[in-house]
């Protein structure tokens, strides 16, 4: 054997090597994974070829091995790692010759490219990224970090740390808005760090923070990391865990787990919420505590006041807070106790079918020793009792088509049961009065006649909705009985919302956040999945910039407020009426509502497109649209090139040797351990794409065929992945700073600033590990 290694590990090394070399000669990322590729096959076949690579496999005929099977070991579970003493004999690392495994590669890339780009049934979900991109190069381009930036530092300044700590707070903000590193790190280096700077900053948490911070959009979502990992989570939990269920001797995974072996992108983003909130307030406790302790190198910066009107403490806490609050929390007490909720009156033609037990209990005593082990004896003898019960009843109550009568006594149990108030309404009415609210706050001495006429308006439309409008109200007398409470509610909503316009802090927070509350609520709240979502992002962010566009050329932005009108109208209607108008038994109303409909979607597609020119002749729109190509396509290819990388490792073996290195430890903790600190180390050398194509397919059937949550796993590879930005010497983050930095700030000072924030997300990852429930907790709060 060559240096005394078996010939895969000197093939892994080969591949490394060549990897590591074609990164750093300077061609493009994308082309250098599929020339390490393509080279590193080349010379492990010659070496092969030579005979200098020899691969000790174990001799499944000698007499040791038989002794090992018939004591009970599965054969999948025997490995030279696991039991090294057993005979070997020599092999070549290409079985049949490199001949055969180079035309198996090019078969396989050929059907790896159409599954998992053009044709497969991930690419609707990649096609998020080429959305959420564009999505943040837009929105980057209108200015919002600037006005962002300036307004939170007038907020925070004031405080010891103060500017640290607007820096974190604007990259959150910023990574739930556009999750493009590069992006947020330049806008941020280029106009905080030079006030900083001048403030008597120190240069290493000036330039520590900004760059720490503007990777959290790897972790906040919308993030392309998760859309990345989750396309590929999805598909490796499903296969490892059907595997598992099958070693186990069940017949499926939902059989095993006694759930479906499913993750989404969209309940990974629920997954992300707290993590990525979590590693923000770490930042800035961090940038406060060193304020604390060093207050001459981050001292407090008194910036000039705003153009809001002074308001007292107690106003402030009564109206900003106090009331909002008691708005929320009412409502939520008041569907508790059944007087908000649905008024819905829509039937099933079907019956539900009859509840099964938790878990299925017909099966084998290996499953079943296997089922008990992993869900506990309690669990098993719940589920048989269960099951006891359901047979005895006559077993499970099959799903048939109702009758009309059935149909109808559903439907009057249902009108008997209807809160007094619709959900929808209510929700309405919260929001309009946090608008009142809230508009008192900023002007306390203003005229409060129209926010209380707003107020009655509100008041009005629940007194209606009460005493005159019932479950089986048709839509179009709703909205009849509605239009005269609703024109005073929203009257008030746009005199409170003239005012809020002069706060300085509410003027510019508030139309993004609209944004990323529309975007992220429909995915977090399981109304959509993530590429639907992000086309509303994408379309928002550029009617966003022109309005803002519009506004410094001085010129009117009322076609992009009606446009966002007609699609609030849009959204309503559909909430509303059945617009299926081609189905039997449409009656006017449906009709009426769907030209309204209509109506609204033509003028929210002119907004769109009026947006578009706008942004087009104001130079915004090419540039944006060309950066989205650059990056989609980047992400793309390599995509595409890291599949070659992959099927060159599984081609000489290399695969299946790492998966049985790590399949030979007993305890699952120390292997996905083993699996982070390799991540971890990889992040200081490659980029978060060439891990997720690379690396994490070769270890993912390990780490997802264990008994862990996929959801944590893939979150923790996630923040794992977001210290490849910050990990010297070659993090992308610490580039695009060095790049906008003065020459006063040298690369020592970026390397000693970001060591800190990297010690940080450790940190972070160690709390995560020990208690994974900041994971789990959301995705279990939220429906799916």
């Amino acid at each position: 054997m060559l240096f005394g290694l078996d010939g895969v590990e000197i093939g892994l090394i080969i591949v490394f090597l060549t990897l590591f070399s074609a990164i750093l000669s300077g061609f493009p990322v994308a082309f250098a994974i599929g020339g390490a590729g393509v080279i590193s096959f080349f010379i492990i076949a010659a070496l092969d070829s030579a005979g200098l690579l020899v691969h000790q496999a174990i001799d499944t005929g000698s007499e040791a091995y038989r002794t090992l099977v018939a004591s009970g070991v599965r054969e999948d579970a025997i490995s030279i790692f696991r039991y090294p003493d057993l005979p070997r004999y020599a092999m070549p690392v290409f079985e049949r010759g490199w001949e055969v495994a180079l035309d198996r590669n090019v078969s396989f890339i050929v059907n790896r490219i159409n599954e998992r780009v053009i044709a497969g049934q991930s690419i609707e979900t990649l096609l998020a990224v080429l959305m959420f991109v564009m999505m943040g190069i837009v929105l980057e381009r209108s200015k919002i970090a600037n006005d962002l930036l300036t307004t939170m530092a007038r907020v925070f300044g004031p405080l010891p740390g103060g500017l640290a700590v607007s820096i974190v707070v604007v990259g959150a903000f910023l990574a739930a808005s556009t999750g493009i590193v590069g992006a947020t790190v330049v806008t941020m280096g280029l106009l905080a760090l030079p006030t900083m700077l001048r403030n008597n900053y120190s240069p290493e948490l000036a330039t520590g923070v900004i760059a720490a911070s503007g990777t959290l959009g790897q972790i906040i979502p919308p993030s392309i990391v998760i859309v990345l990992l989750g396309t590929l989570a999805g598909d490796l939990y499903a296969t490892a865990q059907e595997d598992r269920a099958q070693l186990a001797g069940c017949t499926d995974a939902l059989t095993l787990l006694g759930e479906p072996a499913v993750v989404s992108v969209g309940t990974l983003f629920q997954a992300a919420m707290l993590p990525g909130i979590l590693l923000a307030v770490l930042y800035g406790l961090y940038a406060f505590g060193f304020a604390m302790f060093r207050p001459q190198s981050a001292p407090p910066v008194q910036f000039g006041p705003g153009s809001g009107e002074p308001v007292t403490r107690g106003e402030a806490f009564t109206w900003y807070l106090g009331v909002p609050a008691l708005l929320v929390v009412g409502t939520i007490v008041l569907g508790q106790v059944g007087l908000v909720g649905t008024q819905s009156t829509h039937i099933d033609s079907y019956s539900d079918s009859g509840q099964m037990a938790s878990l299925r209990t017909n099966v084998g005593e290996d499953c079943k020793a296997a089922m008990i082990d992993l869900h506990g004896q309690a669990a098993w003898d719940k589920a048989v009792a269960e099951q006891k019960v359901i047979d005895e009843a006559g077993g499970v109550e099959q799903s048939h088509k109702l009758s009309a009568e059935e149909i109808e006594a559903l439907r009057t149990a249902k009108i008997a049961n209807a809160a007094p108030i619709g959900t929808g309404l209510a929700v309405i009415a919260v929001l309009l009065g946090i608008v009142l609210a809230w508009a008192r706050a900023v002007s306390p001495s203003s005229d409060p006649k129209p926010l209380l006429i707003g107020a009655g308006g509100i008041a009005l439309g629940l007194l209606v909705d009460v005493l005159f409008i019932h479950p089986n109200t048709s839509p179009l007398a709703t909205v009849m009985m509605m239009l005269i409470p609703w024109a005073i509610s929203f009257w008030g909503a746009g005199k409170a919302a003239a005012r809020l316009a002069h706060n300085d802090l509410i003027r510019v927070v508030f139309p993004p956040l609209v944004l990323i509350v529309a975007v992220l609520g429909s995915i977090l709240g399981g109304i959509t999945n993530p590429t639907p979502a992000a086309a509303l992002g994408a379309a928002g962010a550029i009617m966003l910039a022109a309005y803002r566009k519009l506004n410094e050329d001085g010129r009117s932005p009322k076609i992009i407020l009606m446009s966002t009108f007609a699609v609030a109208i849009m959204i309503l209607i559909g909430m509303n009426f059945d617009l299926r108008v081609g189905t039997e038994g449409a009656n006017y109303e449906t009709w009426i509502a769907f030209m309204v409909a209509q109506a609204a979607y033509l003028y929210a597609l002119f907004g769109l497109l009026f947006a578009c020119w706008v942004l087009f002749k104001a130079g915004v729109l090419t540039p944006a649209v060309r950066e989205t190509a650059k990056v989609t396509s980047m992400v793309f290819t390599i995509l595409v090139a890291s599949q070659l990388l992959n099927l060159v490792v599984i081609s000489f073996g290399g695969e299946h040797y790492i998966q049985s290195f790590l399949k030979s430890f007993d305890d699952e903790h120390k292997v996905f351990l083993i699996v982070m600190l390799v991540l971890f180390i990889l992040g200081f050398v490659l980029d978060f794409l060439e891990i997720i194509y690379i690396v994490v397919p070769i270890v993912g059937p390990v780490i997802y065929g264990g008994s862990f949550d996929p959801k944590w796993v893939t979150i923790m590879i996630a923040v794992n992945l977001q210290t490849s930005f910050l990990t010297p010497p070659f993090g992308f983050a610490l580039f695009y700073l060095r790049g906008v930095a003065p020459a006063s700030v040298t690369t020592g000072h970026i390397y000693r600033g970001v060591i800190p924030f990297v010690l940080i997300q450790v940190a972070g990852l160690a709390l995560l590990w020990f208690a994974p429930g900041i994971v789990t907790i959301v995705p279990d709060l939220i429906p799916n």
